[in-house]
């Protein structure tokens, strides 16, 4: 552990404190010293966490998400504060359908301390309240509307998809299409409801075409892409509620002939691996995916030793910050010359 601190530049404390997963530590603080462990592939003495009184805390992840992408961000985040902090994950999916009552009995049965919710289960209350009643605590991940019952991890997506219109219509583009997320999740809702307010503050036309409903999936994109490259006056951007439906939206604009982004601006959400693995590269909102499934682990341990110690603490919801990612998919609208028609005989 002093090897650890030296090469972090930090106090041993420091490091203990981040290996027991206190949520006071600095965000960046943090990532030197996690950056620190891995350099010098520092395994904590399970011994001696033994001894010390820390037996190890079982977590439990339930997950149904339509985005590889994001999930697999997720999970590294989970890993990375898991192997931290002496946790054990119980994975299990489950789905939205008529079975999702027995899968979560399975978890907690299982005899999971907490549990970890990402979307879209974060947003389903029948969900939520079987959990509560089961007086585990539990951390919604990315939910649009938290629920004061559960610890939340977020960021604020109303303000994210305000900010990445703006930068659009900063740009110059008047017609802007928009592609929502699944209706399932309220952080769409958000996500548009930030859209909407950024083109009536900026007078930037809004019609109703502009909008086309998608469902988080690659699939989707291409289909919400066709209708809105299919207008007879198409939008100039099209800013897409997640990476998957944005590089769809680019597909569809290379199939169509159309360069991006001299024909056409698309920009996503998220920033996950996709974002830099197409052509060209996505401009897009970055959500730290993976730090906020540490920061879920990191609270839910926190409260799982409170509770341990016989004094709970109030579930908190955490706010995380987002940013702006400009790459290569967005420009300026190309402003062609007027087509001269030649004269009537």
């Amino acid at each position: 552990m002093s090897d650890v601190a030296k090469l972090a530049g930090v106090s041993p404390m420091t490091v203990s404190r981040v290996m027991n997963g206190d949520t006071k530590v600095r965000q960046s603080t943090r990532r030197k010293v996690d950056e620190a462990v891995a350099a010098l592939n520092y395994v904590p003495n399970q011994a001696a966490r033994r001894l010390a009184g820390s037996r190890p805390i079982r977590i439990g992840f339930l997950y149904s998400n339509p985005s590889a992408g994001y999930l697999s961000e997720f999970l590294v985040g989970l890993l990375n504060q898991a192997s931290l902090n002496n946790v054990q994950l119980v994975v299990e999916k489950c789905e939205a359908g008529e079975h999702w009552k027995e899968q979560t009995q399975r978890l907690i049965d299982n005899g999971v301390d907490g549990i970890i919710l990402p979307p879209p289960l974060c947003d389903m209350p029948g969900l939520i309240d079987m959990i509560a009643k089961s007086s585990l605590p539990a951390v919604t991940v990315a939910c649009g509307q938290p629920d004061p019952r559960v610890i939340a991890v977020s960021i604020d997506d109303y303000q994210a998809a305000y900010a990445m219109t703006s930068h659009l219509i900063s740009l110059g583009h008047q017609r802007i299409g928009f592609v929502i997320g699944h209706p399932n999740q309220t952080a769409s809702a958000r996500r548009l409801a930030g859209f909407r307010a950024a083109i009536a503050d900026r007078g930037v036309q809004d019609a109703a075409e502009l909008t086309v409903q998608g469902m988080f999936t690659y699939r989707s994109g291409l289909d919400a892409a066709e209708v809105l490259l299919g207008l007879e006056q198409r939008p100039t951007a099209v800013f897409a509620s997640n990476d998957d439906m944005a590089a769809a939206t680019v597909a569809i604009a290379h199939r169509l002939g159309l360069d991006v982004p001299g024909d056409l601006t698309v920009a996503g959400f998220d920033d996950t691996a996709l974002a830099t693995t197409i052509w060209p590269e996505l401009t897009t909102v970055r959500q730290p995916i993976t730090g906020m499934a540490e920061a879920a682990v990191q609270y839910l341990v926190r409260q799982i030793r409170a509770l341990r110690d016989g004094a709970p603490e109030a579930p908190e919801h955490v706010l995380m910050d987002f940013s702006l990612i400009r790459r290569q998919s967005d420009a300026a609208p190309r402003m062609r010359p007027p087509i001269k028609l030649a004269p009537k005989p």
